[in-house]
């Protein structure tokens, strides 16, 4: 099946699923994933539908997400267990492959980690924790500009740049910071300086 045809499919598919301003999210993770896999020569077909798919699992309940990764031996942590908005990317990878038919082991990956990034993540991981961040439809926040530049000048600094915001944040607010997010911040957390 050709990227048109794929990425056609899953757009039908998704406007079903999900409520219109996820949806919306959707494309513009979808697009600015594969806008940013032109500029740095990933593959932008698996851009795409990884971007597409990122929030597949976002729709279902956090106890149907637990319920989906128990089912299917996925392991949980102490935080996801207790952080509706983190689970997803784990129970999204097993849809991308259970129900979209998706078996590319970058796409998968990509998706699992769009929530917390982890360290050492590939080019395609990048992009969708990145394309997640930036895309079109997000609340601006501050410095937004700023990490949207950086987003297609300096994938690696971009990288550490949004680690670095949300490590400040999830601390300023008093709420836990997964793991794979602490790690992810300190190992690339070099390129911001």
């Amino acid at each position: 099946m050709r990227i048109l045809e794929i990425s056609q499919k899953l757009r039908k598919e998704l406007e079903k699923e999900l409520k219109p301003d996820r949806f919306d999210h959707t494309l513009g993770v979808a697009y600015t994933a594969a806008s940013m896999a032109f500029v740095f020569g990933a593959d932008v077909e698996k851009a795409l539908i990884a971007g597409m798919l990122h929030d597949c699992a976002k729709c279902m309940s956090h106890e149907e997400q637990v319920k989906i990764c128990e089912k299917n031996k996925i392991e949980i942590t102490d935080v996801e267990r207790r952080n509706h908005s983190l689970l997803h990317a784990k129970a999204g990878m097993y849809l991308a492959r259970a129900k979209y038919d998706i078996y590319d082991p970058e796409i998968l990956e990509a998706i699992r980690w769009h929530t917390t990034g982890k360290e050492d993540m590939s080019l395609l991981e990048k992009i969708i924790y990145i394309a997640d961040f930036i895309e079109p439809n997000r609340r601006p926040l501050e410095g937004m500009d700023e990490i949207r530049k950086e987003a297609f000048t300096d994938i690696d600094r971009c990288l550490a740049h949004i680690l670095h915001d949300s490590v400040l944040y999830l601390q300023t607010i008093g709420k836990e910071c997964d793991e794979a997010t602490m790690n992810a911040y300190l190992y690339y957390k070099k390129f911001y300086k």
